[in-house]
């Protein structure tokens, strides 16, 4: 057991520092210093070690701190609970996210690459290489949620022994729903993929997670001893899952199965991930052969990649609308019948309006239709030198960026219309300009990310030929967005000052951006090695 836990970390290790060491050499200031030969120098090498083997330790910690502090923290600041009902909203969003989070991940059934390596071309024991690093990754959970449930949980009001209870709970439901999998997998050979939930599980995480979070909006929580009740059946399921997991003995046969896919990827490289995401676009895209455009150049291009990619770019911005016109309704309809229902959606709009950055950040498209671009478009045409020009490529950003503005728009301006009916509807405000600010202001943080992820893929051009996503700086840069946009939901200014202030930023943004684009795209924009 001990010699294959030394042998997993080798693996997993030697695969993450070459991955690091390759996102230091893509960072733009430090490409020209560092030489090509960079995986051979030793001091590099342990460099790259040392931060491999730092967030290893971190990674026990952080991840969950996170979880906790944006998930459950940053949501329970946000409905200024009542007094005394700190220990029950905390309890409550915990169970309910920790049911979806079973249905999403429970580390065994994800198909990875250190999963092929170690099981089928270096032939290791399936059943026992599989128990090390699943028990690993609980011992992990167990870690992790005992600190974070303790630094959270006992400043909202639970008691010592609940927050202890956290871990156990958590890991339980991993273990529950592990033992389940395998169980299916023996009985029907049904075989679970974490990166492929079905419908009926997609189902059940969102109703977990409308409970999670619509509950307390109403100010209707499940009683913490029922919570506390939930929590122990957890984790006691847990426990008893463990004999399930040890007794099963057709490891090699599942992750054979599970990995069928890999050898391909990883035997024939870039070139066949590339065909691999290519068909399963092609899925989405129309075949339509009577889709065609009376425009010429780059505007006939455009028009028939927005029409053959209409399933791609506007689905799920119609879905987001259609979510919120229904959370709209519902918000309507409870203001009769939920007493400080009507006066928290006010005081929310009319101090906290920066919140709703974070909530746009999660609802622009801006990455998926970039990715979109360069697998079904750029990937080709970045071979032509004319497809670099300085003119060319602002004249076809700017045609897309009305594009990709098109689609955000859709989600919203259904937001801003939305809140601007919901500030009339619970209360109003003594300035009537405030109405049309709110809802302008909405509008332009949904042109800010469609820039702003548009202008990184220019300047930064993650892809590589295989359209893997190589750049380290694009995701630093990607992950600081993230961090700026969950940090305004601290921020609390009046509509009239935010909504001004967030009016000019788009403009000088939109103008900055443009220029930047001008400039380093026919340097930056080009197919990654």
């Amino acid at each position: 057991m001990l010699k294959t836990l030394r042998l997993s970390f080798a693996l997993r290790n030697t695969y993450r520092v070459n991955s690091i060491l390759y996102s230091i050499k893509q960072m733009p200031l430090l490409r020209r210093v560092i030489p090509g030969t960079v995986y051979q120098i030793r001091g590099f090498k342990i460099f790259a070690n040392v931060i491999s083997a730092v967030w290893e330790l971190v990674s026990a910690f952080l991840g969950k701190y996170l979880y906790f502090l944006i998930m459950i923290g940053g949501w329970m600041g946000l409905y200024r609970l009542p007094a005394g009902a700190g220990g029950r909203a905390f309890l409550h969003m915990l169970m309910f996210l920790s049911l979806a989070g079973m249905l999403l991940n429970t580390y065994m059934f994800n198909p990875t690459k250190d999963k092929y390596y170690a099981m089928i071309l270096l032939g290791m024991d399936a059943r026992e290489y599989t128990l090390v690093n699943f028990f690993y990754a609980i011992l992990k959970v167990l870690a992790g949620f005992a600190l974070c449930g303790f630094l959270f949980g006992l400043p909202v009001g639970c008691a010592p022994w609940q927050c202890l209870l956290i871990p156990f709970f958590v890991a339980g439901l991993k273990l529950l729903m592990a033992a389940y999998a395998l169980r299916d997998y023996e009985k029907r050979k049904n075989m679970r993929n974490e990166n492929e939930p079905g419908k009926c599980a997609w189902l059940l995480i969102a109703l977990c997670v409308a409970a999670a979070y619509g509950l307390p909006a109403l100010r209707v929580f499940v009683p913490a001893e029922a919570s506390v009740a939930v929590m122990c059946a957890g984790a006691l399921l847990g426990l008893l899952s463990v004999r399930r997991i040890l007794a099963f003995q057709d490891y090699r046969l599942m992750y054979k199965e599970l990995l069928a896919g890999m050898p391909l990827l990883v035997q024939m490289g870039g070139k066949a991930a590339a065909k691999v995401q290519q068909e399963q676009s092609l899925k989405n895209i129309s075949a339509d052969r009577s889709i065609t455009s009376s425009k010429k150049g780059f505007e006939y291009l455009n028009e028939l990649f927005v029409r053959r990619h209409k399933k791609i770019l506007w689905r799920s911005a119609k879905r987001i609308a259609l979510a919120e016109l229904v959370l709209l309704a519902g918000c309507l309809l409870a203001f009769p019948f939920v007493p400080g229902l009507r006066a928290g959606i006010n005081e929310l709009l009319v101090t906290s309006l920066p919140y709703f950055v974070f909530v746009m950040y999660f609802l622009n498209r801006g990455t998926g239709f970039t990715a979109a671009l360069f697998i079904n478009c750029d990937h080709s045409l970045l071979t032509y030198s004319f497809y670099k020009q300085p003119g060319f490529i602002l004249k076809l950003f700017q045609i897309r960026l009305r594009e990709i503005v098109k689609v955000n728009l859709l989600p919203g301006a259904g937001m801003g219309a939305g809140l601007a009916l919901l500030l009339y509807a619970s209360g109003g405000t003594d300035a009537p300009l405030e109405y049309g600010l709110l809802f302008v202001s909405v509008v332009c943080m949904g042109i800010f990310f469609s820039v702003h992820y548009l202008t990184l893929y220019y300047l930064l051009q993650p892809y590589n030929a295989g359209t893997e996503l190589k750049s380290g700086t694009y995701k630093a840069v990607t992950w600081a967005t993230y961090l700026v946009s969950w940090a305004m939901i601290q921020v609390k200014l009046p509509i009239l000052l935010f909504g001004v202030l967030m009016i000019a930023f788009c403009v000088i943004y939109c103008v900055v951006a443009s220029i930047l684009v001008y400039r380093f795209a026919p340097k930056t924009f080009r197919l990654r090695m």
